[in-house]
């Protein structure tokens, strides 16, 4: 059973602790966010494929629809 996609997502950044709700694109990830408050640049952790996934409060939507969690929704070179 396949549910829509959240595409709401609240990323909290680890260095100040500023949270701010985004909206996630669905068709590419998102490798780096600046926090608007402190100007950090937040990557994504190892092991997470977007900053989404990392420090959002829902992983991004190509993590959501896989049937299996721990999964990559994007390919790396």
């Amino acid at each position: 059973m396949n549910a829509e996609a959240v595409l709401e997502s609240v990323i909290t950044c680890p260095q100040c602790g500023y949270a701010k709700q985004e909206t996630m694109p669905t068709d590419a990830c998102q490798w780096f966010y600046e926090c608007t408050q402190c100007h950090a640049l937040l990557r994504p952790k190892p092991g997470d494929c977007c900053v989404f996934c990392s420090y959002g409060s829902v992983p991004c939507p190509p993590i959501q629809g896989q049937d299996k969690p721990g999964g990559s929704c994007c390919t790396r070179t």
